[in-house]
């Protein structure tokens, strides 16, 4: 009898959970509707691709994630009262189309969910009952009018192209985050280990799309997929 698969051991959670005591903060919005506040320091965080920054708010310090240009001293705003400029922070609704923004809150007061990879930005597109970004990733969102987003890019927009060069900085690189490495291929294992290990040929050898209530030892490949291949 073989291991359990990696899908089926990642689905238990534990190791495969991104460590707590690698994040220096929670890096997000201050909990107060409006607040004035002064960058005290920048950080590297080991969790996180972004620096962060400690700011000092109207209520107490607070993390937030640095935009491209931050430095020690600056003043940042947050709420209705806040100017639309690098650093601020404001609520979707009231930013005007064109610009760009980061750490965007899918629900009103969560603190910021979206665009906060090193480098990454939304761009706010269209206005109504509902405020349209475009994402990093291209995809358009539909948010409340009352979620934050500080204007700016992320900083550390340059880290991906320094070449990673050998094996034993990736590993450190991936093990900051909840990533598997290295990622073995199932057609290079054994049958015993994969549904598609083993044969002469490193190929699945079965079909690849599984359904959604396949057991978790099979759940592997094109899970419950609608369609599969290239568009025509």
């Amino acid at each position: 009898m073989g291991k359990r698969i990696i899908p089926r051991r990642r689905g238990r959670g534990h190791r495969f959970r991104a460590p707590d005591n690698r994040f220096k903060g929670e890096a997000r919005h201050p909990r107060s509707k409006s607040s004035n506040g002064k960058v005290l320091e920048l950080m590297h965080d080991p969790g996180r691709t972004a620096p962060i920054a400690k700011v000092d708010g109207q209520d107490g310090t607070y993390t937030m994630i640095a935009h491209d240009g931050m430095h020690v001293g600056q003043d940042i705003a947050t709420g209705h009262g806040a100017e639309i400029d690098i650093g601020n922070t404001s609520y979707v609704g009231s930013i005007p189309e064109g610009t760009k923004v980061y750490n965007i809150e899918m629900k009103p007061g969560d603190g910021g969910k979206l665009a906060r990879a090193a480098g990454g930005a939304a761009t706010v597109i269209s206005h109504g009952k509902q405020t349209t970004v475009r994402l990093p990733s291209k995809a358009q969102k539909k948010l409340d009018n009352m979620c934050r987003a500080t204007i700016g890019e992320v900083a550390g927009s340059g880290r991906g192209e320094k070449p990673i060069v050998k094996a034993g900085k990736n590993f450190y690189r991936n093990r900051s985050r909840p990533k598997v490495w290295p990622k073995v291929r199932g057609v290079a294992m054994n049958a015993v280990d994969h549904p598609h290990g083993s044969g002469r040929k490193q190929t699945v050898g079965v079909q690849s799309t599984v359904s959604r209530n396949a057991p978790p030892g099979r759940k592997v490949g094109n899970i419950a997929a609608k369609r599969t291949g290239g568009k025509r």
